[in-house]
C-alpha cells in the first residue's frame, strides 16, 4: 500500500497545481479587461453553483483515481508528483508575453496566421489552423515550449492526471494479449506532441519499446528532448500524418492517442481509426483519451459549449456529438469500453484475433 503521507503530499500537489491555473486565468482575465475591455470573450458568469459543483467533484474523482492506480501499482508514486519544472521557470514569462498575441488574433478572428518564417507546405489544410489561438500553432518552437503549460493551467493541473487514464486499460490490455514488459513488445503514441504520454507510458511499462508520430516538427524536438532525459532511453519519433502511418501492418501491440480526434474533421478521425486498425497487430491495443462528450456527460454541455466557443476549436462541437465507438466497429475493433475522467473520455479497443 502507498504511503498515507505520501498521498497527502500527492494532494497537495495537485491542490497546489489547481490554485495556480486559478490564479494565472484570474490575473490573466483582470489584465485583459484593463488592457482591451471591447474584446470579445465568453462570459462564463452564467455557470450555475451547481455546475461548478459537479466539476470540483468530477476533478476530486480524477485525483481520487489517479493515486488509486498508484497503490494498485499501475505506476509508482514518483510519476504522480513529475512535473518539468525547468520548462515552467523558464518559460512561464514567456507566456505572458505571448498573451498580446493571442488576444489580438482572437479578437480580429484570424484564425490561420502564421509566421513568415513557418513552411506551411505539406500540411493538410485542417491543420493549419491557431488551435486554442495559439501563436504559430503547432508549428514553431515557441508553440512546443509552451504548449504542456498552457494546457495545465487549461485544466488547473489536472491535465497530466487526465493522460494517465490511458495506463491501466494499456497495462491490461497487454497483459490480456500476452505482450511482456520488454523489447520486443511494441507501443505507438500517435500525435505524441511534446512526448508527455511517451514519458507516462515510460513510467508504467520500463522495458518495452516506445513509437511516437506526430506532423509536427517542433513538436518532435521537444519530444526527443524530454524523453531523452531520461537514461538509456531512445526515442523512436517519426514525422508523419496520422491518416497515413509509415509502419507495417500488425507491427504493434498497443496504440495510443491522447487530445488528437476533437481538433480533426469527421472524415478524418474515421481514417485514423482505421490507419491504428491496420498498425496494431491481432489481439492488441488501442486507447484513446480525448474531451467529453454530450453522450456521456450531458450535465457539462455549457462547459463543451463555452469550450468550442472560447477557443478556436472548428471540429469539436461535431466531435462532443460524434459516435466514435460506431466508428471503432467500423474499422474492426471489438470489446470497446468507455470511462470518462474530469473533462476527459477514454476508449478502450481490441483487434480481433484472426482465426
Amino acid at each position: 500500500m502507498a504511503d498515507t503521507l505520501t498521498k497527502l503530499a500527492y494532494q497537495s500537489f495537485q491542490q497546489g497545481k489547481s490554485v495556480f491555473g486559478l490564479t494565472h486565468k484570474a490575473l490573466s482575465t483582470s489584465l485583459l479587461n484593463l488592457l482591451a475591455p471591447r474584446s470579445e470573450r465568453i462570459n462564463t458568469s452564467g455557470l450555475s453553483p451547481e455546475l461548478l459543483l459537479k466539476v470540483q467533484q468530477r476533478l476530486n474523482q480524477l485525483i481520487e483515481t489517479d493515486w488509486a492506480d498508484v497503490d494498485r501499482g499501475v505506476y509508482s508514486a514518483s510519476l504522480v508528483f513529475d512535473n518539468p519544472w525547468a520548462d515552467f521557470f523558464r518559460f512561464y514569462p514567456l507566456l505572458w508575453l505571448d498573451m498580446p498575441q493571442i488576444w489580438d488574433r482572437a479578437n480580429q478572428k484570424r484564425y490561420q496566421d502564421f509566421s513568415e518564417n513557418i513552411k506551411t507546405e505539406g500540411y493538410p489544410s485542417y491543420y493549419l489552423q491557431n488551435f486554442h489561438h495559439q501563436t504559430d500553432g503547432y508549428l514553431s518552437d515557441l508553440s512546443a515550449n509552451l504548449y504542456d503549460l498552457q494546457v495545465e493551467i487549461l485544466f488547473n493541473g489536472s491535465a497530466d492526471a487526465m493522460r494517465r487514464r490511458i495506463l491501466a486499460p494499456l497495462k491490461r490490455g497487454l497483459a490480456e494479449m500476452g505482450a511482456p514488459n520488454t523489447r520486443q513488445t511494441r507501443i505507438l503514441d500517435v500525435a505524441c506532441g511534446t512526448g508527455r504520454t511517451l514519458k507516462m507510458i515510460r513510467g508504467a511499462l520500463s522495458d518495452v519499446s516506445l513509437y511516437g508520430s506526430d506532423l509536427s516538427p517542433a513538436y518532435l524536438r521537444k519530444a526527443n528532448q524530454l524523453l531523452s532525459e531520461d537514461p538509456g532511453e531512445l526515442p523512436q519519433l517519426v514525422q508523419a500524418n496520422a491518416e497515413e502511418l509509415p509502419y507495417l501492418d500488425r507491427y504493434f501491440h498497443a496504440v495510443t492517442c491522447v487530445y488528437l480526434f476533437h481538433e480533426l474533421p469527421a472524415a478524418v478521425r474515421q481514417t485514423v481509426i482505421n490507419e491504428a486498425f491496420r498498425v496494431i497487430a491481432p489481439g492488441g491495443v488501442f486507447v484513446i483519451c480525448d474531451s467529453i462528450q454530450m453522450s456521456d456527460s450531458p450535465e457539462l454541455a455549457p462547459l463543451m459549449e463555452g469550450f468550442a466557443a472560447m477557443f478556436h476549436e472548428p471540429y469539436y462541437r461535431n466531435y462532443t456529438v460524434d459516435d466514435m465507438e460506431a466508428r471503432l466497429k467500423e474499422a474492426g475493433f471489438i470489446d470497446i469500453a468507455t470511462e470518462s475522467h474530469f473533462m476527459s473520455k477514454c476508449w478502450f479497443a481490441r483487434k480481433p484475433i484472426e482465426q
